[in-house]
């Protein structure tokens, strides 16, 4: 990679900062540990980051508090944000991501994979920028800034949702299937599965909803995926 990237380890767990720190450091990226959320949320304050690695059960603040302080203020919204847990049931993998985590890795994992994983979120993260700005109707996506907006009225997305709109505004009428959203938007080193991709747009279509029903826009192509249909932000 071309920059030096920061990431901020959040575990109680002494030997798992240290097992990470080590494989990090290893791979040139500048680490900061945390033991606990109180603390976790301190740091991100005070300096910048550009990757977060965050445990679910955490003392202090839990994890998914943590996660759902971070995306609700725009000054952290956009850090990205991979889970690191012991926890794998598909309830806690769901919240997660509908908080906007942009991955979730559970304990024990291979710190290759890890780092993989790390890469993959890191790379979207700073390559997504396609055209500089999308307008249809109501509905305007600037790229340059990750900003959405409608009627006016700025949208509170978080990086993956934005990045969904704008590929799919993008192509206006096309369909898109889930694994083709997954290559495309968390890439292609992404471990996970098709329901992320539903949940995000569940979420998306809900912040849409408030104005000219522009949820209406994000069609299911049954039996594929979704798709943008322009026609339904004329209303």
């Amino acid at each position: 990679m071309s920059t030096i990237n920061r990431i901020l380890i959040i575990d109680d767990e002494e030997n798992i900062r240290t097992l990470v720190h080590f494989n990090l450091e290893k791979n040139s990226f500048i680490v900061t540990e945390a033991a606990d959320g109180k603390e976790a949320l301190e740091l991100v304050r005070q300096k910048p980051f550009d990757l977060i690695l965050l445990d679910l059960m955490l003392p202090e603040i839990d994890g998914l508090t943590v996660c759902r302080t971070l995306k609700a203020d725009p000054a952290t919204s956009s850090i990205p944000i991979i889970m690191l847990t012991a926890k794998s049931e598909e309830i806690d993998k769901v919240l997660g991501l509908e908080l906007g985590a942009d991955d979730y890795i559970v304990k024990p994992f291979a710190p290759r994979e890890l780092i993989a994983r790390i890469k993959a979120v890191l790379r979207r993260s700073t390559s997504l920028v396609r055209d500089k700005q999308l307008v249809f109707g109501p509905l305007q996506i600037n790229s340059l800034n990750y900003e959405a907006t409608l009627d006016g009225a700025p949208l509170a997305l978080t990086p993956k949702e934005f990045e969904l709109l704008s590929l799919l505004v993008a192509h206006p009428g096309q369909a898109f299937s889930r694994e083709r959203l997954l290559a495309q938007v968390w890439g292609y080193e992404y471990f996970g599965d098709m329901r992320t991709v539903d949940v995000h747009i569940r979420h998306l279509r809900a912040k849409l909803a408030a104005k000219h029903e522009a949820d209406k826009a994000i069609e299911t192509v049954r039996g594929l995926g979704y798709r943008f249909n322009e026609k339904k932000l004329t209303h």
